[in-house]
């Protein structure tokens, strides 16, 4: 967690320094987000995130979950200390996933936007493509057409792709100084060039610019005055910022009293003991209740089939008094006559077929009762070969993915430790991506297709037995295998995970039930489909 902090400060503190961001009489985006939001809520995403590898170190868009004036949002802007907020190659990705944030969970976004336009210099990575830079422009409309508002605090120049970041939200609260066009002054001077360059070019090109410098396109004048894009202009930054809170103190949203089945509480037992609770060997196993109860109000829960699939968890939970399902992977000896189909043991962490059709009613019965579900994933894959194929769990395993679509309600997942093998998928992974709201890692995660020792043998076995065959040397081979098992160490690490997008955040393991009040309450805030505590039939079963 220290390396992990580490990197996370680094990020912070990329581009200028926060003096010299204040000397111009601006705040920082990190600044702005510390005012705007509730104290205590801020539930970081992405910060880590970093697809293209910039050598800026960053997507240059902060975003996360927090609550304002009361109520969740979807919240995200971009770094004005880096560049001034340009688009960089691997933004677009990291947007598309805060808009589809929005979506799953039904909230507002709030942008703070201050956005320079794209690094020209690099513009092949990230201005077209399927989800290039112009997507978010295409959600935001895609969210307005679902009912879920986009609100836009503006600060600062924004030109061209700044210009549609600034105008695709839906109301805009707009700082004094700043100002949104199709094209930003250095644009408007450069334009008609001749197909090459030359002094008398420079001459000209120097004189516009200076022209625009002095009083750049889309300004207050113009798009408050003139085109009334500006819903309101406030001559402070932080009245921006008190213009955002105040409409959405004012979003419809349930009241938690409507949602809530008790009284929030405290979990039972100290958070800070998942610390010891949970192994960093992958190898070690450890007892999956004793977390869920550092986890949820006062350690209580019902099991859903305890005596059925024992690799698995299942059951119902309170998060903040609001009801949600949470699916787990036991770990540990499962008994010489489980799984029944097999005449080997099995061992937690592994899914069998019993396992398989539990999760798969559970899930089901969850979308009928319309209970958001939380998966803590630590599993090293489904069994295999010809009994296991036998007893269908290549199609349970699609069964599964088949019940998730079905159930449109929200889900998160924690990926404990070990994400691995197709169960990555089936048990609630990011792959879902309808589904999934956010996926978070730990210290301890770790995702791969497989374990690398694993992927060295299936890679190289049959080469090692034509080598012997032909009575040559086995240690070039040997040597090949242990460097893919290097490599897959390396790809699979938590800085690796949070870099390239596997998870969406590696969180301190003692502020892990933050992240599950905020998607509680977020997802319970505004939801498109209620099903009436007493018309439940989950808790029924449960109860028998």
């Amino acid at each position: 967690e220290a390396e992990i902090g580490a990197e996370v400060e680094r990020v912070k503190n990329a581009g200028l320094p926060t003096e010299k961001i204040n000397a111009r009489g601006q705040m920082t985006v990190w600044q702005r987000l510390e005012y705007l939001v509730d104290p205590g809520t801020w539930c970081p995403l992405h910060t880590l995130y970093n697809p293209a590898d910039n050598e800026e170190g960053v997507t240059n868009v902060v975003d996360g979950l927090a609550r304002i004036s009361g109520k969740w949002a979807v919240v995200i802007g971009f770094d004005n200390k880096v560049m001034a907020g340009a688009w960089l190659a691997g933004q677009s990705e990291n947007i598309l996933r805060v808009t589809d944030l929005a979506k799953r969970l039904n909230i507002p976004l709030v942008w703070l936007v201050n956005c320079s336009g794209a690094k020209l210099t690099e513009q092949e990575k990230f201005y077209a493509n399927r989800r290039g830079a112009g997507t978010p422009f295409f959600r935001h409309a895609e969210l307005e057409q679902l009912g879920i508002p986009v609100l836009a605090g503006i600060y600062g120049t924004n030109p061209a792709g700044g210009g549609y970041q600034s105008i695709s939200p839906t109301i805009l609260f707009a700082h004094k100084n700043c100002n949104i066009a199709v094209g930003g002054a250095g644009i408007v001077s450069g334009m008609a060039p001749k197909g090459h360059f030359d002094e008398e070019t420079a001459e000209a090109i120097i004189e516009k610019a200076r022209h625009f410098k002095a009083k750049p396109p889309g300004s207050v004048k113009i798009h408050y005055d003139e085109t009334g894009f500006f819903r309101y202009v406030y001559e402070e930054e932080k009245g921006v910022l008190d213009g955002l809170k105040e409409y959405m103190a004012e979003m419809p949203a349930y009241h938690p009293k409507f949602y809530r089945v008790a009284e929030p509480k405290d979990p039972k037992f100290p958070q800070d003991d998942i610390y010891r609770l949970l192994p960093l060997d992958p190898k070690k196993v450890y007892h999956f209740d004793e977390v869920l109860a550092r986890l949820v109000d006062g350690g209580e829960h019902m099991e859903f089939r305890p005596d059925y699939g024992p690799e698995v968890y299942t059951g119902l939970c309170k998060i903040d008094g609001f009801l949600v399902a949470c699916i787990g992977n036991r770990q540990g000896y499962l008994g010489k006559d489980y799984p029944e189909y097999a005449d080997y043991p099995g061992f937690g962490g592994k899914l069998y077929r019993q396992g398989l059709i539990k999760m798969n009613e559970f899930i089901t019965l969850c979308g009928r009762d319309r209970i958001p579900i939380v998966w803590l994933q630590d599993t090293s894959g489904i069994d295999v070969g010809d009994i296991a194929e036998k007893a269908e769990l290549l199609g349970l395993g699609q069964s599964q993915i088949y019940s998730i679509q079905q159930t449109d309600v929200p889900m998160m997942l924690i990926v404990l430790r070990k994400g691995s093998a197709a169960a990555h998928y089936v048990m609630g992974g990011p792959t879902a991506n309808r589904h999934n709201a956010f996926t978070l890692g730990t210290a301890a995660t770790e995702i791969y297709v497989m374990h690398g020792e694993t992927a060295a043998v299936a890679t190289y076995s049959r080469r090692l037995v034509k080598e012997k065959e032909a009575g040559k040397p086995l240690a070039p081979v040997i040597d090949k295998m242990n460097e893919l098992a290097r490599n897959y160490h390396e790809k699979s690490r938590p800085l690796f995970c949070a870099k390239t997008g596997l998870v969406d955040e590696i969180v301190p393991m003692k502020e892990l039930r933050k992240y599950l009040v905020a998607f509680a309450g977020a997802a319970y805030q505004n939801p498109r489909s209620i099903c009436p505590q007493h018309h439940m039939i989950l808790p029924r079963i449960i109860k028998g």
